[in-house]
């Protein structure tokens, strides 16, 4: 097969979002609901790793792999000016992420899994700093170590002895992910945003301020990932929680309700915020808050509403479509909002457990099938309308 023109062929491999958002999207729609068959109804699994491995994993290192390697080979050429990443390399680097999403529930030895899994993560990494070396995009570097510390966590994850600090690991590298990229683009886009409509009061921009919030989240995150249990630990969290909440309200979200697809951005964060404040919570007052309920905040809650505020608009604006939340896409910001807020507090409602997992599911799995639903069509062959204005991302 000829693969230098098959970008002019098939739409979906034209750029790197397009898959990785539409089919990270559709794992996290039917992962989360399969792990509830798994948990509930004793169904047989064949796996290479047990069910409750298989479901973090597949949330770190599987959702989360997917939407990185779309955002960031989207937004590499802005970076380095260098040629996007499309078509057949494109799709061989795809396959290679759906052969560990196949091979992660295939009845086949762990070693084997993990070899086929991690490559992909691997991959991304070298792939990301050729990119960034080349183009001498040295602001980058710091996304380039995450990804490649996610990479590690991967492998450390699926070795017996190192699972857990793998696990640490992985959630730490999403939160840092958050800090840097959330960091990034919530502020810009809400600039552009505000300035459009001729306001002066503008997010506050990166300084001084900002490196002291990533820092000490980079401190905490590592004490967490060394010790989860360290009384310190806990202070930490309050404390990093309480700068970035702070750094959240100088971006001025609050302006932005008119469009929710700049307001999502702050939301994310928001969960961020949140999740910080909860994991110190479960290190200090374990008795209060637990540790899966906090972790959820984390990755349900602040991961799910972030990758899924980042997807829509880079959806919209890099296949020339108006940067406009509509009906569908405000039900998509909400569903995942409500699925955290059950997974979270689910615990102590007055429900059946099953029933209060299954309402969590449904909204926060759901949004992520409506993503899927509505942007789907567009993701896989686009045709820009006469009436639309091409957007930015």
């Amino acid at each position: 097969m000829d693969f230098r023109n098959l970008e002019g062929r098939v739409i979906l491999f034209s750029d790197p979002f397009r898959p990785f958002f539409l089919f990270g999207a559709l794992v996290a729609a039917l992962a989360v609901p399969y792990w509830l068959v798994l948990m509930f109804s004793g169904l047989a699994w064949s796996g290479a790793r047990e069910p409750v491995r298989w479901h973090i994993h597949e949330m770190l290192f599987g959702y989360l792999a997917a939407v990185l390697a779309g955002f960031l080979f989207t937004a590499i050429p802005n970076w380095t000016g260098r040629l996007p990443l499309r078509g057949g390399a494109l799709i061989c680097l795809f396959l290679l992420w759906l052969a560990g999403r196949i091979f992660m529930v295939a009845p086949v030895p762990p070693m084997v899994a993990l070899v086929v899994d991690s490559l992909f993560l691997i991959v991304i990494a070298g792939l990301a700093w050729r990119e960034v070396l080349v183009g001498k995009n040295w602001r980058n570097t710091p996304i380039c170590l995450l990804v490649s510390l996610l990479a590690a966590a991967n492998i450390l994850f699926q070795v017996d002895d190192t699972a857990a600090i793998g696990q640490r690991l992985g959630f730490a590298v999403a939160a840092l992910l958050i800090a840097l990229v959330g960091g990034r683009v919530t502020p810009s886009f809400t600039r552009n945003w505000l300035a459009e409509r001729g306001q002066t009061s503008l997010p506050a921009p990166f300084g001084a301020y900002d490196k002291v919030c990533v820092a000490a989240l980079v401190l905490t995150m590592g004490l967490w990932t060394v010790d989860p249990s360290f009384e310190l630990t806990g202070w930490c969290f309050l404390l990093t929680a309480g700068f970035h909440g702070w750094r959240l309200i100088r971006w001025r979200g609050v302006a932005t309700f008119r469009e929710p697809l700049v307001t999502a951005l702050h939301l994310g964060y928001l969960w961020l915020v949140l999740a910080l404040g909860l994991m110190g919570c479960a290190v200090l007052w374990p008795h209060v808050i637990g540790e899966t309920a906090a972790l959820h905040g984390l990755s349900a809650g602040a991961v799910g509403t972030m990758t899924l505020a980042v997807m829509t608009r880079a959806s919209l604006g890099h296949s020339g479509r108006a940067l406009k939340a509509g009906p569908a896409t405000i039900a998509i910001y909400l569903m995942v909002t409500v699925g955290a807020l059950f997974r979270i507090i689910g615990p102590a409602l007055p429900m059946d457990y099953v029933m209060t997992m299954g309402a969590a599911a449904f909204f926060w799995s759901g949004a992520f099938a409506l993503f899927a639903v509505t942007y789907g069509p567009n993701l896989i062959a686009h045709t820009t309308k006469a009436d639309e204005k091409p957007g930015q991302a």
